[in-house]
C-alpha cells in the first residue's frame, strides 16, 4: 500500500528543513509546522506574527479544518470535535475556512 502524497510531502518538508526540525514542543513555543507541537497545532495570529504551538480548539470555539500549510491562523478542534466550516477552495488557499468547534455526536437542536 503506498503512503499518502501528504504524507510524503510532510516527509519532504521535514528533510529539507535546514539542520532540522525539533519536535514534541510544548504550548508557546516557536514552530513551523504543527507536527512539530505536542498540540498538533503550530498557530500564528496573523501573517506577520512567529508561529508558536497552542492548544486545540475546544468546544464552541474557533477553528480551522485540518490544513496542508501544517501552520494555523486558529488551531483545529480538540479530538471528537469536528469544525463546521466553508471548506471553499478560495478559503482553503487563504487559510480563512474558519468555522466553530461542534460535537457530532451531540443533535443539533
Amino acid at each position: 500500500e503506498m503512503a499518502s502524497p501528504l504524507l510524503l510531502l510532510l516527509l519532504l518538508i521535514l528533510a529539507s528543513a535546514q539542520g532540522g526540525l525539533i519536535f514534541n514542543l510544548d504550548n508557546g513555543e516557536l514552530c513551523l509546522q504543527s507536527a512539530q507541537c505536542k498540540s498538533s497545532c503550530c498557530h500564528r495570529t496573523s501573517g506577520l506574527s512567529l508561529a508558536r504551538c497552542a492548544n486545540q480548539a475546544a468546544e464552541n470555539q474557533e477553528c480551522s479544518p485540518k490544513s496542508i500549510y501544517g501552520v494555523y491562523y486558529k488551531c483545529p478542534c480538540e479530538n471528537g470535535l469536528t469544525c463546521e466550516a466553508d471548506k471553499s477552495i478560495v478559503g482553503s488557499i487563504t487559510n480563512t475556512n474558519y468555522g466553530i468547534c461542534q460535537d457530532p455526536g451531540r443533535s443539533s437542536k
